[in-house]
């Protein structure tokens, strides 16, 4: 089903990141029509579900919290529209899409202006030695992880481990650490954002309890927003995680090269990159922010370097999970065991 052909180090030859930007201008117009059909499928199709799930707790729990599971994959779709909002690339109206992505950040679970603001720094300083910690899954170098103490290393070493990582920490991210403006505290609009998103949901949550019980909450509620925030926290991590990624001293990081050298091109099956609202194609994102998710896979029909890129299948994937620790030496990302075999 998937290319298996290891592709992971193909770079475009014939055009550097600077070129790049200036032709990928080209597709940054959003088609007011086309975002509105992609909204009304996606949000239409979670909320019918959400009502098949709930009309399902009569006939069989089982079948309800199967259709909750499905109904994951629209709101990880929610939550890529609401991504777009963040860019600016959703509509062409900046109160529009700013609105509509503070609406999505209830269901998501995510404030939206905390979101946005996290997510923009994330954009400015991928790859950037100097400017880690916000919007980002944290990496060391393997000088670092070696400066550490041991209960220092075990400590990151818990916080990489995928089991951890994927298990836990999709629902501590979403069901508790989105609660607060982390990081952004000592500004007013981050606060509001926040606690209005949170009495927003809470309201929900109460309507919902009291019209149904606990069952909508435990059965539907959670195991689809659970999902959706694990596979998006997965999608998230492949996409800078691999191993000839791009890491760079803070004097020596451009931001061009590294959007397009260090962001994947995740390719997966068609139904799974509608799903994910084409955001696999992360190195074309990264290299124009403001490109509607629609309009990415047209830029890899026009532009096969591109579309050659970065590659990495879902297998490829997988393997690249064991990956924890930049080498400066060898610019690539390294395994533990490799760690310390480079100390050796």
């Amino acid at each position: 089903m998937f290319d298996q052909t290891d592709t992971s180090q193909q770079q475009p030859q014939t055009r550097g990141a600077r070129e790049w930007i200036k032709i990928l201008a080209a597709y940054r117009d959003s088609s007011t029509p086309r975002s509105v059909f992609e909204l009304v499928v996606t949000l239409g199709a979670f909320v019918v579900l959400w009502g098949i799930a709930w009309k399902l707790l009569s006939v069989s729990y089982v079948l309800s919290f199967a259709v909750s599971l499905i109904n994951a994959g629209f709101l990880l779709r929610l939550f890529a529209i609401q991504h777009d909002c963040g860019h600016g690339s959703f509509f062409k109206n900046r109160t529009a899409n700013d609105w509509l992505g503070r609406f999505l950040g209830v269901l998501t679970l995510t404030p939206y202006d905390v979101w946005k603001r996290t997510h923009s720094v994330h954009h400015n300083c991928t790859g950037n030695l100097g400017r880690r910690g916000m919007g980002d899954i944290h990496t060391k170098t393997v000088a670092e992880y070696h400066a550490l103490t041991r209960s220092q290393q075990l400590l990151y070493r818990l916080y990489r481990n995928p089991v951890l990582l994927f298990g836990f920490g999709p629902g501590y991210l979403f069901f508790i650490q989105n609660r607060l403006p982390l990081g952004l505290t000592e500004h007013r609009q981050f606060w509001i954002s926040a606690m209005g998103t949170n009495a927003v949901l809470a309201l929900w949550l109460t309507v919902t309890y009291l019209i149904g019980g606990l069952m909508p909450l435990v059965l539907i509620f959670v195991p689809s927003t659970l999902l959706a925030a694990t596979i998006g926290m997965w999608l998230f991590y492949v996409q800078h995680q691999f191993e000839t990624t791009h890491w760079e001293a803070d004097e020596d990081w451009h931001m061009h090269e590294a959007a397009l050298e260090g962001s994947s091109h995740y390719v997966m099956h068609p139904v799974l990159q509608w799903m994910s609202a084409n955001i696999g194609i992360h190195h074309v994102h990264h290299l124009n922010s403001r490109i509607p998710f629609y309009r990415l896979p047209e830029v890899l029909n026009d532009h096969i370097d591109l579309a050659e890129s970065n590659r990495m299948t879902i297998r490829e994937s997988f393997q690249n999970a064991r990956l924890h620790l930049w080498d400066e030496n060898s610019k690539t990302l390294v395994s533990f065991k490799q760690a310390r075999q480079l100390r050796g």
